[in-house]
């Protein structure tokens, strides 16, 4: 779980950051379904190990008594569709965001505060030429 939970935290990063590091917008629509299909088979996954572990099953067995089948595999039908998403986002999200599409603005988000959002996108080699004026 934790190894997911950070994945999250990346995937936060990447679409905050990638209109910044790119130049170009992301597809919305696709960067929602990949976050909702990652959180779906995200607890596809998990969830029914609580019942196992309720149940009794110790863990990291590689072989485990018959009654413990159905919610494995239950769990691993979620990691097959978790480790999916995260090719759906590699091929359909992450890469065409390089390749084009429609041009980022220097500041895309309404919350994004800061003097990296005052530059154009995507940010120039040599950033700042002069000290940028602080208010």
């Amino acid at each position: 779980m934790l190894v997911a939970g950070s994945l999250f935290a990346l995937f936060s990063g990447f679409y905050y950051w990638v209109p910044k590091w790119s130049g170009y917008m992301y597809n919305e629509w696709r960067g929602k379904f990949h976050f909702w299909g990652s959180l779906i088979t995200f607890n596809v996954t998990f969830f029914p190990m609580h019942f196992l572990g309720l149940a009794g099953m110790p863990r990291r067995y590689a072989d485990y008594p018959a009654q413990f089948t159905d919610f494995n595999q239950i769990a691993s039908i979620g990691a097959l569709g978790f480790g999916l998403m995260q090719v759906y986002f590699l091929f359909f999200v992450a890469l065409p965001s390089y390749r084009g599409g429609k041009p980022a603005e220097a500041k895309p988000w309404d919350g994004a505060e800061g003097l990296e959002w005052t530059v154009p996108s995507p940010a120039p080699f040599h950033t700042f030429e002069t000290p940028p004026k602080i208010h």
